[in-house]
């Protein structure tokens, strides 16, 4: 989405009425988007993801899941990144890497231009 991973995230929580917790330091970005992001000063949560999946699983299945998406070259970085709750129906919050929470909300506008 061109949200990024927010908006997708915001947009699922919307729809189903569900909270979601994320853990900040378990979202794979590769050094490369991070650094670009650093010096752009943009969120890498708020940066257009192409390709990407997205998947809500039950917990009792989700090492299995895991390990089938990795065993795929193009899934070699899968992750649990968070968890759906029923705190905060259709909300986003991120627990961040110091220990606090935070709103991740979806984007106002666009932080880069479409160029395709």
């Amino acid at each position: 989405t061109r949200g990024g991973l927010a908006a997708a995230l915001n947009e699922i929580a919307t729809a189903s009425g569900t909270g979601v917790v994320l853990q900040e330091r378990d979202i794979p970005v590769p050094p490369a988007v991070a650094n670009a992001c650093a010096i752009l000063g943009l969120d890498p949560m708020y940066v257009a993801n192409e390709g990407k999946l997205v998947a809500f699983v039950p917990r009792e299945h989700a090492e299995a899941v895991l390990e089938a998406m990795r065993a795929h070259p193009l899934g070699a970085e899968a992750a649990v990144i968070g968890e759906a709750v029923e705190a905060h129906p259709g909300m986003v919050v991120a627990r961040t890497g110091l220990g606090g929470t935070r709103v991740v909300d979806l984007p106002i506008g666009e932080q880069l231009p479409r160029i395709c």
